[in-house]
């Protein structure tokens, strides 16, 4: 892959500095959809972020020179095959693990959030036979626990604190001899409030409990480490990830060699084969491998000395983290000066804790109204329950109505969030 290209664009005086490191018009140059895209701002990317130009380029030429079944003999198969492989071994490298055979593909994260579920509730028998979720997540990863209670499982809630965290501390309580799985988000989809989820998983473990991650919202904003965080299993999904529709599922070899899948008697009964059942979308997973080379590029870039791809993925995020400090420092600041209540970590002292994805409301607007009105102003957000109604309940806020989501990556830049503000003053009725 081609190094960035180099900006001349200097950063401005004063800027803060993970700003003043951040190679962002260099960044953004290799994404050919804000090129594009004239004056319109990305803030939904919780909704699905962009992709670069080598992701796109690598689905084209898949589909232009490779768009054939797997398993055959002939070269176009073959090169599949070995596309695949290649995509597994670097998801699995993204991942921080070490086998590419614990990495599985597939359509989605609430798909495999489905296959685990159901596989995992054949094997829920007392006394283990309670499952602890969260009030933070994404309804995926709640209702399809949920549903295992017909199947006589147990749901425990592990419920956030009215800093919108949750705390490890409120989750050793409720674990004990009947607890199955401890099944948690590493970032909320909606807050951008940060989970400890190598705590979850010391604390769940020493229970005799597995753990399951909801990865997907994490993945743009900082390094994943499946071995440090010593989780049991995870998904992700690529749209978040500058990547196309695709899901994936990593899981610890003998979990997913223990876990009981449907599958054809021609399917071999191992990892990742049992699991990846059907034809899977091939393009995009060569797009997702593709997203994990613009990772690692950016990370040689910000750390010319990062020497194996590893290192490189993790000087990426690293600086990716720091620069979003920057970007939610602003961003905090944007809102309360137009005196919105945010929901999630609103100390700018405290972005550490968070991601910035921001959800928040103005007093005396709807949300509808304040989406309709950044969008009239080419910035795109959202409003709405954002798939978290036990949340919105948590928050006092209407089902119906919700609140307006913000959510930013590494190409946005403080120019976006200063239209950003003034957009809010005039729907503010401050301008």
């Amino acid at each position: 892959m081609a190094p960035l290209p180099e900006t001349s664009s200097a950063p401005p005086q004063g800027s803060p500095p993970g700003e003043a490191r951040f190679p962002v018009d260099a960044v953004r140059a290799r994404f050919p959809a804000l090129g594009r895209a004239a004056r319109f701002v990305y803030f939904d990317n919780a909704g699905g972020a962009q992709a670069p130009g080598d992701v796109l380029a690598r689905v084209t030429r898949h589909l232009t020179d490779f768009n054939v079944q797997r398993g055959a003999r002939y070269a176009k198969s073959v090169e599949v095959d070995r596309v695949i492989a290649e995509a597994r071994a670097r998801v699995a490298t993204l991942l921080g693990g070490d086998n590419p055979a614990e990495v599985a593909f597939g359509m989605n994260a609430t798909s495999f959030i489905r296959l685990v579920s159901l596989a995992l509730g054949q094997t829920i028998v007392a006394p283990r036979d309670e499952i602890i979720v969260t009030d933070l997540d994404h309804h995926a990863n709640i209702s399809t626990w949920q549903e295992l209670q017909k199947s006589g499982a147990r749901i425990s809630w592990w419920r956030m604190r009215d800093d919108h965290r949750l705390h490890v501390e409120d989750l050793v309580p409720l674990l004990t001899e009947r607890t199955r799985l401890v099944a948690c988000t590493v970032v909320s989809h909606a807050l951008g409030s940060r989970v400890d989820v190598a705590a979850v998983a010391q604390a769940a473990h020493a229970a005799g409990a597995e753990v399951f991650l909801d990865c997907v919202h994490y993945t743009p904003h900082g390094a994943i480490d499946v071995k440090a965080w010593d989780c049991d299993y995870l998904v992700c999904s690529g749209y978040k990830a500058f990547a196309p529709h695709m899901g994936f599922l990593w899981g610890k070899l003998p979990a997913l060699e223990r876990l009981p899948t449907f599958r054809e008697e021609f399917i071999p009964d191992a990892p990742p084969d049992k699991i990846e059942a059907g034809t899977f979308v091939y393009e995009n997973v060569a797009g997702m491998a593709a997203a994990v080379d613009y990772i690692e590029a950016l990370g040689g870039e910000l750390d010319p000395a990062a020497n194996s791809p590893r290192a490189r993925i993790l000087a990426a995020m690293a600086g990716i983290e720091a620069y979003e400090r920057d970007l939610s420092v602003a961003m905090l600041a944007a809102l309360a000066e137009v005196g919105a209540d945010v929901y999630g970590v609103a100390d700018p002292a405290a972005v550490d804790r968070r991601v910035p994805t921001f959800c928040f409301n103005l007093p005396g607007v709807a949300p509808a109204a304040v989406a309709r009105g950044l969008a009239a102003a080419d910035i795109g957000a959202r409003d709405g329950h954002m798939y978290a109604p036990r949340l919105m309940e948590r928050l006092g806020l209407s089902l119906a109505s919700g609140a307006v989501r913000a959510s930013l990556v590494h190409y946005n830049t403080r120019d976006e969030i200063d239209r950003f503000a003034g957009a809010l003053h005039v729907l503010a009725g401050q301008a």
